[in-house]
């Protein structure tokens, strides 16, 4: 089939994952990247990497360099109580087969430079402070006109653009925008702590604060409050988020009175989510990642599913020689399997907001590992 001549807008997790896997399996790859330059098109603190992300950055030549700069941990995680007593022990689900850590912590610029390597050795030309005018789907082809005032013609345009995507509009004929859940979570690097060798979750009377170990001697805080969306005008996030932990001992407590002082050193994001129905695509468009599934991150799958998405899309073209065969098979591949983590995350927002009686989160969070373990 024809699709030696590959555009990917967007040069997040998702288009760069994308993009190593086409251009293994000999497209022509061109992503186009609105922000000045890989550093500066990377957002947030650290990143979880379960045991299915590595497998699917195995299946790109990632999961190594991955494992070897981050902090590979023998089990998923643990359960405290707000005092810092252990409640609960999360080992994680082992991949039949596979020899890959229950979770690997790492550094999203980290993350980010070692997809921007792997994209340029599998021949990929990444053009940064670019994005596109206007697309134009013909019966066999996309006319692209960039804003850098180029007009090139793709065979197949990838949308990883985000949850805010412009190409989604050329896929999808309604209005979709993603829901604030009524959730933004604080995120703070912090030297690594012992006690941190796993995700360690830690539940308050309003929310829940949590540790991941990202490298040998750094680890990051996040605590996801309830709140009216957030601006970050004129905010003291430090006296904040010290004011959300105050109700917490033990790990909590000692992370805050020492390391939460700094305002500039936090990020606070809204938590948004959003599935769009099946088709991701239309003609010779399609979506992946945040552009069709923005997920929370109360299961640290939303990268995850992103990569999955790119090897995914790569292994069904070389499989099809028809594309609306290839396609509606990805999304087939694709659909029930993102919809489970889309509305996992939200249950467990929702329980933690005090909304969801009598739900097991541990339980739910297992139950997505163990589906996640599953063959893509």
């Amino acid at each position: 089939m024809n699709h030696d001549n590959v555009l990917v807008v967007g040069g997040g997790i998702g288009g760069l994952s994308a993009a190593i896997a086409l251009g293994s399996n000999g497209s022509d790859v061109t992503v186009v990247e609105k922000q000045a330059d890989a550093h500066s098109s990377v957002y947030g603190v650290g990143i979880i990497q379960p045991a299915n992300a590595l497998r699917a950055l195995d299946m790109i030549g990632c999961s190594d360099a991955c494992i070897a700069a981050g902090y590979p941990a023998e089990g998923w995680g643990r359960m405290l109580d707000a005092d810092g007593t252990v409640v609960r022990e999360m080992p994680g689900t082992v991949i039949e087969g596979a020899s890959y850590p229950p979770m690997n912590g790492l550094t999203r610029p980290k993350l980010h430079e070692i997809l921007t390597n792997s994209a340029i050795e599998a021949g990929v030309d990444i053009r940064y402070s670019t994005t596109f005018e206007s697309l134009e789907t013909r019966d066999e082809f996309v006319d692209v006109v960039l804003t850098d005032g180029t007009k090139e013609r793709f065979d197949l345009v990838v949308g990883a653009d985000g949850v805010n995507s412009k190409v989604r509009p050329h896929v999808v004929e309604k209005d979709i925008a993603p829901r604030y859940i009524g959730q933004s979570a604080y995120r703070l690097n912090i030297p690594a702590d012992p006690e941190i060798d796993r995700i360690v979750l830690q539940e308050g009377p309003e929310g829940m604060a949590g540790f991941v170990p990202i490298g040998p001697d750094l680890a990051y805080l996040f605590y996801n409050a309830q709140m009216d969306r957030p601006r970050s005008d004129g905010r003291d996030l430090a006296e904040e988020l010290r004011a959300h932990l105050a109700p917490f001992g033990g790990l909590t407590a000692r992370i805050r009175d020492e390391y939460v002082t700094d305002s500039d050193a936090i990020v606070l994001r809204p938590e948004e989510a959003l599935i769009v129905d099946a088709p991701w695509h239309r003609g010779h468009i399609v979506l992946l990642g945040d552009a069709v599934h923005a997920i929370t991150p109360h299961l640290g799958q939303g990268a995850a599913q992103a990569i999955e998405d790119g090897v995914v899309l790569a292994d069904v073209l070389a499989k099809h020689d028809d594309l609306e065969a290839a396609l509606a098979d990805y999304t087939d591949r694709r659909y029930e399997r993102c919809k489970l983590v889309v509305e996992t995350s939200l249950a467990i927002g929702e329980w933690e907001m005090g909304r969801l009686a009598n739900f097991d989160n541990v339980a739910a969070t297992n139950h997505v590992l163990e589906v996640m373990a599953q063959p893509l």
